[in-house]
């Protein structure tokens, strides 16, 4: 795979969201590209550092701010794992990103299209979009995160009920 293609850049955010799942995070990952070079990545903390802003874009857009030495973030492609929420879509917007690449679709808080489509609201910047680049890759990712969560919390309340019979 050449380095400076979208699924070269989305397989770097996927490594990402791989290690977000190790560290018992929802696994999504996100980079910042400008000029066909990494300018910051990041992979959702919310839990390890107990903020609900810590999603992946938010981080990336951090780090691409100050790598760049200001807010406005014009020639950066963001490629993220999974379909930005609004609040990552109000922060891509603000930033001046031009463009966003996603994988996984998010219909339930999608910010681009699935639920909502900030790009239709407005706004005085709109950013171009793609979706689905290794959205299958993502996707399962994704599905094999929550799929080991619910056991986790199926297998807890079990020994739950076990002990609570003692």
């Amino acid at each position: 795979m050449q380095n400076n293609t979208d699924e070269y850049f989305m397989s770097v955010a996927l490594r990402l969201a791989e290690k977000a799942q190790r560290e018992d995070e929802v696994p999504v990952g996100a980079i910042c590209v400008k000029d066909g070079e990494i300018i910051s990545e990041a992979y959702n903390k919310r839990e390890q550092n107990r903020c609900a802003t810590h999603h992946a874009e938010i981080l990336a857009i951090e780090g691409a701010c100050r790598a760049l030495g200001g807010w406005r973030l014009p020639g950066v492609t963001l490629y993220v794992t999974m379909e930005p929420c609004c609040m990552c879509a109000g922060a891509i917007i603000n930033a001046r990103i031009p463009r966003v690449v996603f994988g996984a679709y998010d219909l339930r808080f999608g910010g681009f299209g699935s639920l909502v489509n900030i790009n239709e609201v407005g706004l005085n910047h709109k950013t171009e979009v793609l979706g689905n680049v290794l959205g299958d890759e993502c996707r399962q990712l994704l599905s094999d995160y929550f799929k080991a969560k619910r056991e986790k919390t199926k297998d807890a309340k079990k020994n739950q009920k076990v002990s609570d019979d003692f």
